[in-house]
């Protein structure tokens, strides 16, 4: 029996990325690629194909009814096959596990707990990946994911980890300047640090004090929870973070500003795919961090 011609399977693996990330450019990066070398793998699909898979417009790439069809027809196969592949490799009895985590939360919770983990699994290994996306990208480049979200994607099977609260977090000398109640003329002349995965907590914050129009002087915005305490501990700001995150980082130049409780709109969740539990190394991550209340 013959055997068929096969498609170019990098070409493959880019036009599957692209799709799923929804972005030529996360692609490119995620893929260790230039943008011109991945439109050249996904020209080359094409022309393997014989079809216009995505329209090109200012750098941009959109999925054609063509390239949905595809995507559709061949996503899943190519899905089969990594598994397959990956079914007969021997790891010499080591347990890979590709976890998605948010940097201050792999810094302040999990990292301290893994020595638990790593001696009643000594075989289980974890891959960390710290980066944008996480939830898109569970069930292609990782396995699992804890991700900071009011609501993960409804494919995913998710635990909400806790409910927090909205903290106002300052340097102790501006929480002295600022006092105990809240002052809007202080307030409207200060900077505020925000991460970028809580947008709305600022207005969250705002609301509570019964300022929800106050307009600061600034509004900063980081991708990284670490930098965002290290600013406000530097004095550059009123840092909007969580509870947790101000308790866990044991920083004696920190300081919370006014007591006042307000609820978070985010939350911590663990997601994979409801098939992926049944995974060796998934289902030992996901049946300890429940156990451990991580």
């Amino acid at each position: 029996m013959p055997v068929r011609r096969l498609p170019p399977l990098r070409a493959l693996e880019a036009f599957v990325r692209v799709v799923r990330l929804g972005s030529a450019k996360a692609a490119a990066n995620e893929l260790a690629l230039s943008p011109s070398a991945l439109s050249r793998r996904v020209a080359a699909l094409e022309d393997f194909t014989g079809k216009r898979l995505f329209t090109r417009q200012h750098q941009a790439m959109k999925l054609t009814d063509e390239g949905l069809a595809f995507y559709n027809v061949v996503g899943p196969k190519l899905e089969e096959l990594a598994e397959a592949v990956e079914s007969q490799i021997d790891r010499g009895q080591v347990l890979r596990l590709h976890l998605g985590v948010p940097s201050l939360f792999g810094g302040q919770r999990l990292f301290p707990r893994l020595p638990e983990l790593r001696k009643l699994h000594p075989r289980l290994h974890i891959d960390i990946d710290t980066g944008p996306q996480l939830d898109s990208r569970v069930g292609d480049s990782i396995d699992a994911a804890i991700v900071l979200s009011k609501e993960p994607d409804p494919t995913l099977y998710k635990v909400q980890l806790e409910q927090n609260k909205v903290y106002a977090i300052v340097s102790k000398e501006m929480a002295a300047e600022l006092g105990d109640v809240p002052d809007r003329a202080k307030l409207s002349r200060q900077t505020f640090l925000i991460h970028n995965d809580l947008p709305d907590s600022l207005d969250a914050w705002k609301a509570a004090i019964g300022m929800a129009d106050l307009e600061p002087a600034s509004v900063d915005r980081f991708d990284s929870g670490q930098l965002v305490l290290e600013a406000a501990a530097q004095g550059l700001g009123i840092a909007i973070m969580h509870d947790d995150h101000f308790r866990r980082a044991h920083d004696d130049r920190l300081a919370r500003l006014y007591d006042i409780d307000v609820p978070s709109p985010y939350r911590y969740w663990f997601v994979c795919r409801q098939k992926d539990l049944e995974s060796r190394p998934v289902k030992i991550f996901h049946e300890w961090m429940l156990q451990a209340g991580l």
